[in-house]
């Protein structure tokens, strides 16, 4: 039996501990971020009214723009993170009246079903969370039952739930992919919740312990947790690599460095796979705005909540179709209006042609329910992000994988938002909508992205500089936003390292084109299933425009250094600090791509792989996400 790293070295890796909420921190935090904002809006009025260069303005205003446009990012972003405050984990539920609101409601022991959906991946590896999923605890008596959802409709698969005791489910078709299999699961279920697990994800036994609480409030639809990689490389501490070198001295620098920057892992990840920032901070900080959105696996849904979201948008499309026909009638016949009996039977053909969906038929099913839900103003529905992870999966271990799956969030993400856009559904409040427009505006990112990855480039090749000229009130204005900008991004994260997850952001830029570009001409988002095991071989291909830009900053650099010697016009000092400071800053963001696209794991991870824990692959398929 494949052991899938639970007996490698990765195993004795241990979930983070969520950060705590302290009054003082988010005081400090909201004071920072509030006069970065400041700094940022009075220098971003300043480029406007005082520094634009008039005679290149082919230059000046696309930087103008992106620079705009990011510090609008900048501030959707601040508002996520506005506040930590979470709601806290009542006591756990006894019987279905303690959820649902009403003293008088039957008492009987609440009745859980555990998902598995399934398609292509290995047997043996689902059998690890099936096994998991029977060990599941909860301190009052409990109807636990767990579903393999098998689209793959193998005999392998029916064989390991029957040997694990587990109920089968397939169907007919693959209607709807992920969507649909859930779909079809919940039309032979029961539970009163749903947990979802991804085939490759194994639930602590503490889950229901630590999730079900939050459904005493009869308005919670459904509580996500952290998903969490154990099998990632750990790398060695900053202080610890340093001791090495150096002795005790080097680790009181190590530790003297973390105590700024938060905890460095030397050796680490090389795909930036660990998402605490994320899910500890971002979608975290989503609760005060009742946004925390789905991630699918390893959230539990209230079933009532999606079921009854699904009713109502049944009936939503179709009134909508209703109403389109009748319109049609009207114009063929000429007549002003349509009998009663007529708009039934326009009805009743509309009911038959309407998919009911608990689940939406779209690569980014997860985020569509929390629209539906966060949407239905009437019931009121509420989302939580409990903090502590219950989980762990397997991550992405190459940089193929890695692409896949992005491309997916990316692409799946921006369709919502120009074929279906929460931002004008009714129902959402304010803050609902600016939280979506934070996750949407984010994939918008590579546009300006690109302008800053190539002005320092064109200044340092021509000397034309984007603005009027880089003097002492350059320096003035934009010096306390970037200040004030770090500061507060430390203080919001404070002991998590977001370097790498914004060299990532930056380097990115190929991959999220492409999606937008694939997005805007109308073409369907596939539903690739993200590889479980490492692909073999290297993908210096996937990372030829990250190369590209390396290979013109550095060559920029010497060519602009050169000019400056010569005493070129254009390139004065102010200048060339700027812009070298600005291009090795992108140059070196490119890097950390660089390096996943050609890494290969260690001698100790390889003994693993020829001793038969993990099975390497070689992949097809590199065109699919090869811009």
């Amino acid at each position: 039996m494949t052991d899938y790293g639970f007996r490698s070295r990765f195993a004795a890796q241990k979930p983070w501990t969520p950060l705590r909420y302290s009054p003082w921190h988010e005081a400090l935090w909201q004071f920072l971020s509030t006069a970065c904002l400041a700094f940022g809006a009075w220098y971003i009025i300043w480029r406007w009214m005082f520094s634009v260069n008039f005679e290149a303005l082919w230059f000046s205003i696309p930087l103008l723009v992106a620079e705009t446009g990011a510090y609008l990012g900048l501030f959707l972003f601040t508002l996520n993170l506005w506040s930590a405050k979470s709601p806290e984990l009542p006591p756990l539920p006894v019987t279905t009246r303690d959820c649902s609101g009403d003293p008088d409601a039957p008492e009987r022991p609440l009745a859980v079903d555990v998902f598995f959906a399934t398609y292509s991946e290995d047997p043996e590896l689902v059998r690890q969370g099936l096994q998991a999923a029977k060990a599941l605890t909860y301190p009052h008596p409990i109807d636990l039952k767990v579903h393999v959802l098998d689209d793959g409709k193998r005999p392998a698969m029916a064989a390991v739930a029957a040997e694990e005791g587990v109920n089968y489910i397939t169907r007919s078709d693959n209607l709807g992919f992920k969507a649909g299999n859930l779909r079809n699961a919940m039309t032979v279920t029961g539970g009163d919740f749903i947990l979802i697990c991804d085939a490759d994800m194994i639930p602590f036994p503490t889950f229901l312990e630590e999730t079900l609480g939050y459904f005493r409030d009869e308005k919670v639809a459904w509580v996500q947790t952290p998903q969490w990689f154990y099998d990632v490389p750990p790398g060695v501490p900053l202080p610890a690599k340093l001791e090495r070198r150096l002795g005790r001295p080097g680790r009181w620098l190590g530790q003297a460095v973390e105590r700024v920057v938060g905890p460095i892992q030397l050796g680490e990840d090389p795909f930036a796979n660990d998402p605490q920032l994320f899910f500890d901070v971002i979608l975290r900080r989503r609760n005060w705005a009742n946004a925390s959105f789905c991630c699918g696996a390893g959230s539990i849904h209230r079933r009532e909540a999606v079921m009854e979201a699904a009713l109502r948008q049944w009936s939503d499309a179709i009134e909508a179709e209703a109403g389109r026909d009748e319109a049609s009638a009207r114009r063929l016949t000429g007549e002003t209006a349509i009998a009663e009996s007529i708009k039934s039977a326009m009805r009743w053909q509309g009911a038959l042609d309407t998919e009911f969906q608990p689940y939406k038929f779209h690569v980014s099913e997860d985020i569509y329910t929390s629209i539906a839900l966060h949407s239905d103003r009437e019931r009121g529905w509420k989302s939580v992000l409990h903090p502590v992870p219950q989980a762990r999966m397997l991550s992405p271990n190459d940089l193929l994988s890695w692409m896949l799956q992005r491309f997916k969030y990316a692409g799946g993400t921006l369709d919502i938002f120009v074929t279906d856009s929460p931002l004008f559904r009714p129902g959402l409040t304010g803050a609902q909508k600016l939280m979506y427009a934070a996750t949407f505006y984010s994939y918008l990112s590579p546009i300006w992205n690109v302008i800053f990855l190539v002005s320092p480039i064109v200044f340092l090749l021509t000397g034309i500089a984007p603005l009027a000229g880089y003097s002492l009130d350059f320096f003035i204005h934009i010096t306390p936003f970037l200040v004030l900008n770090e500061l507060s991004k430390l203080v919001s994260t404070w002991g998590n390292s977001n370097s790498k997850g914004r060299a990532w952001y930056l380097a990115t830029f190929p991959l999220s084109l492409q999606a937008l570009w694939t997005v805007l001409r109308g073409k369907k988002i596939a539903f690739p299933v993200t590889p479980k095991d490492r692909q073999v071989g290297t993908y210096g291909r996937l990372v030829r425009w990250q190369i590209g830009v390396v290979v013109l900053t550095l060559v920029s650099l010497a060519w602009g250094w050169v000019a400056y010697a010569q005493g070129r016009h254009g390139y004065g000092l102010g200048a060339m600090l700027a812009n070298t400071l600005w291009g090795l800053t992108n140059a070196s963001s490119m890097l950390p791509i660089i390096r996943a696209a050609f890494w290969q794991p260690d001698a100790e991870f390889e003994s693993e792989i020829v001793a038969g824990k993990m099975h390497p692959h070689q992949s097809k398929g590199e065109e699919a996400v090869s811009p």
